[in-house]
């Protein structure tokens, strides 16, 4: 099926997300049997993306896409949704906002024997491509490109 390109969709979907008043984390076209678009949606307000804001996010593009024709003329199911609590850091802010706090990390391969830990992200080096982690006492640098997923550890209450 040909599809126009997740930026072009991006670009349509843009004024949509301000209007709700959220970001669009990533969008996803899944072709096969059911074709699908998902608009992952993100925000700093308290309490996140909830149900009603997918819904008015959802409701607010369904005319936009319908002019966009981003399938031309297939049919597709849209979704809506929040990326998660456990979602993989991919903007400069995801890292900034959790600069000092704890991550989890997973690795290509294993530095020290490890390929999955938690540490403090202690720093951010877009320029660079690394990033700065405290795990006990140690402190280490990664490049960027030698982790598969960095994303905020999720600590369950007692």
């Amino acid at each position: 099926m040909k599809v126009k390109s997740i930026e072009e969709i991006g670009a349509a979907l843009a004024p949509v997300a301000e209007a709700v008043g959220v970001e669009i984390y990533e969008i996803v076209f899944k072709q096969g049997r059911h074709p699908s678009l998902t608009v992952f949606l993100d925000t700093d307000r308290e309490g996140g993306i909830d149900l009603d804001t997918c819904e008015r996010f959802h409701n607010a593009a369904d005319p936009v896409l319908d002019e966009l024709d981003p399938t031309f003329g297939q049919p597709y199911t849209l979704n809506v949704s929040s990326p998660g609590i456990d979602r993989p850091f991919k903007k400069d802010s995801d890292y900034l906002r959790h600069i000092g706090k704890k991550v989890e990390i997973k690795l290509y391969a294993p530095v020290k024997g490890e390929k999955f830990f938690e540490a403090v992200l202690l720093e951010y080096d877009p320029k660079a491509g690394n990033v700065t982690v405290e795990k006990g006492k140690e402190v280490c640098k990664l490049n960027l490109s030698q982790i598969v997923k960095m994303s905020e550890a999720i600590e369950f209450g007692e």
